[in-house]
């Protein structure tokens, strides 16, 4: 190959992509280990030997433990909205159908062997004081979530849509914790029915 064409090539090339930073792997693995196993079940030391990284690159992004879980639950936030979201976007105009879709995607997930419920429910377990970094951005989602669904229930035109909403989000915290404990063929994976019978009685009224 001639030393023009050697140059057109490199040209050509797409560039690597770039490696990981410290931080994004620190809470990649945090994430999964959080998850699986528990904020409290997991110290540092691991975080850091499974991510590769020093201790020092560590603190640098999180200064201390509880920030580390408080940034996991800050992602774990955004991808909770996003997926419901989803379900809004993929049927406009119609919250009864928006919720059962999103049901519908929850009840599967609780059926998965590596099912552990929410993460934001199972922090606020871990983490009862309520000041605590972690336990402020779990109760945040959930109380968004309340005033979404309630939201959502007087769209459908619910005589009661408070008690609606807070019906449904009963159903949805006992679908992440009776997940854990029954899997597969669980009464988790009928959640979406369930809600759906909910909406239909309360309409009714």
């Amino acid at each position: 190959m001639s030393s023009d064409n050697k140059i057109e090539a490199s040209m050509n090339e797409a560039p690597a992509a770039p490696a990981p930073k410290a931080a994004d792997k620190i809470l990649d693995v945090a994430r999964d280990l959080f998850y699986r196993e528990g904020i409290r079940a997991i110290g540092v030391d691991e975080i850091v030997r499974r991510a590769g990284v020093t201790k020092p690159s560590l603190y640098r992004t999180f200064p201390s433990k509880d920030e580390l879980a408080a940034s996991y639950l800050r992602k774990y936030d955004l991808e909770f909205w996003e997926r419901f979201d989803e379900a809004v976007d993929a049927h406009p105009g119609n919250p009864r159908a928006q919720i059962v879709a999103f049901l519908t995607r929850v009840g599967k997930r609780t059926q998965k062997p590596d099912y552990r419920g929410c993460g934001m429910t199972n922090a606020a377990v871990e983490y009862p004081e309520h000041g605590h970094p972690a336990r402020v951005v779990s109760e945040n989602n959930k109380v968004e979530l309340r005033r979404r669904l309630r939201a959502m229930a007087a769209a459908m035109g619910a005589g009661d849509s408070d008690t609606l909403g807070d019906g449904l989000l009963l159903l949805i915290e006992g679908a992440y914790i009776s997940g854990q404990l029954f899997g597969l063929g669980g009464p988790a994976a009928s959640v979406a029915r369930n809600a759906d019978l909910l909406i239909e009685a309360s309409l009714k009224k």
